[in-house]
């Protein structure tokens, strides 16, 4: 199971962004995908997630209305669309996998990590 973390780059306050997490040594369609962000000097905290069995989505609650979680099963990639980005979102960003058909928005929870990728969001 390899996960590997894209998209990541300098962005202004109120700018978008697209990560993207392509998978090889699985399909999504058997596994639950979890976004992560770990901020400097921050314990590493859920930002959204979604199952694979219903296509559930589950959001923090700091991002919701702005991030949107996707899967394309074709290319075997999920992302996460971040819109109007403030400057709190500035950290490193990592999805994670977990095979099941549910999905949680707990780190633990999740077996499988990628390597992450640096957003930061300037004023």
């Amino acid at each position: 199971v390899q996960l590997v973390e894209s998209g990541g780059g300098l962005v202004q306050l109120g700018g978008s962004l697209r990560l993207s997490c392509t998978a090889s040594g699985f399909t999504f369609d058997n596994y639950a995908i979890g976004w992560f962000r770990q901020a400097p000097g921050k314990e590493r905290e859920g930002v959204s997630c979604i199952s694979s069995s219903d296509g559930s989505t589950y959001y923090a609650d700091s991002v919701k209305g702005r991030f949107t979680i996707s899967t394309d099963n074709a290319k075997n990639t999920v992302y996460l669309q971040m819109n109007s980005l403030k400057t709190e979102a500035t950290a490193v960003y990592y999805c994670a996998a977990q095979s099941g058909a549910s999905t949680s928005l707990l780190s633990d929870w999740y077996t499988d990590w990628g390597q992450g990728t640096q957003v930061t969001v300037s004023s």
